[in-house]
């Protein structure tokens, strides 16, 4: 009795073994998931998709209130614009009411020191005859120093007018127009962020925030699954794993399908699923499978992920339909 029981067990085995070699390598139609965050802690004003819509490149998702950026973006824009100014006004250098308004002030200073050279003079005159006191020719000739330092301190400043603005002041002040302009251009690019849009073209998935809410920074606001058909992602069997490569023509079928598809191998795996200890049995190694994602062609309508499918690689015995 035992020795029939193990012979029917080897039977089924057997049996069941050469059922599998005849099917193709079984698997389900998946996309890939990109998952769209918010970068900033700002309230959601709108969303322009519903969950199943197809959109393009560029297409606008969600958008978050972006007005205490547009403050700051406007802030940066008035030191901009304030850089701008006094980098041509040092370019132009000083009216000229500036500079006539210190050659005034430079003959004003000259009268005055030729008004002290005299009076020193004429006291040091008295002095000789002994008509003035030396204390009063000493306060002239302190008046007449004091006038000549500020003609000269008057005539240096024209100078420096007349001189313009210095080189080194010039690159200061274009150098931070510069940092200016940097800062601008980076709170523009933070502006456009509060507007998530969809890199590549895709299906939305889920919109997991509604109008209103406020998500944090790093969440996901939108899931979308790209590409225009999802892929067959498929267990090739160890027995055939040989003879599969990237680029190779696969026939696939899609339940609910009534037709075939032709598919091409887009990538498989170097390893097994369940990575297995180095000593294998001929039959453990008959169970070994490896992942492999199979491109499928353009079709009318997306279908949609989750469907189970089979692909047929090379020396696979595909079925006649039903």
């Amino acid at each position: 009795m035992n020795i029939r029981s193990l012979l029917a067990c080897i039977f089924l085995l057997t049996l069941s073994a050469c059922e599998q070699r005849a099917g193709g390598a079984v698997g389900q139609l998946e996309s890939e998931r990109i998952e769209i965050t918010a970068e900033f802690a700002e309230p959601i004003i709108s969303i322009g998709v519903h969950e199943g819509d197809l959109v393009d490149t560029g297409t606008r998702l969600v958008q978050q209130d972006d007005q205490r950026i547009s403050a700051r973006l406007a802030e940066a824009q008035a030191e901009t614009g304030r850089l701008e100014a006094l980098l041509a006004e040092q370019l132009q250098g000083p009216r000229n009411e500036t500079l006539e308004a210190a050659r005034a002030l430079v003959d004003e200073r000259r009268i005055e020191f030729e008004f002290r050279t005299m009076e020193l003079a004429r006291l040091a005159g008295l002095r000789e005859r002994n008509l003035t006191s030396a204390e009063s020719v000493d306060l002239a000739r302190k008046l007449m120093d004091a006038a000549g330092a500020t003609m000269e301190a008057a005539g240096a400043q024209l100078r420096e007018l007349e001189a313009g603005t210095r080189p080194e002041q010039l690159e200061q002040t274009r150098f931070n127009l510069q940092r200016a302009e940097a800062r601008v251009q980076q709170l523009v690019i933070e502006q456009q962020r509060h507007t998530l849009s969809a890199p590549v073209a895709a299906i939305v998935d889920t919109l997991p925030f509604e109008v209103g809410e406020r998500p944090r920074a790093g969440d996901v606001v939108a899931v979308l699954l790209s590409g225009r058909q999802p892929h067959a992602r498929v267990y090739v069997p160890e027995a055939y794993r040989v003879g599969v490569a990237p680029g190779d023509s696969v026939q696939v079928r899609v339940d609910g399908l009534n037709r075939t598809l032709q598919g091409t191998v887009r990538r498989i795996s170097s390893e097994a699923s369940f990575t297995p200890y180095f000593a294998l049995t001929e039959n453990d190694r008959s169970r070994l499978s490896y992942v492999a994602e199979v491109a499928l062609p353009e079709l009318p309508e997306r279908l949609p992920d989750g469907v189970p499918v089979e692909a047929f690689f090379a020396g696979m015995e595909m079925p006649a339909n039903d």
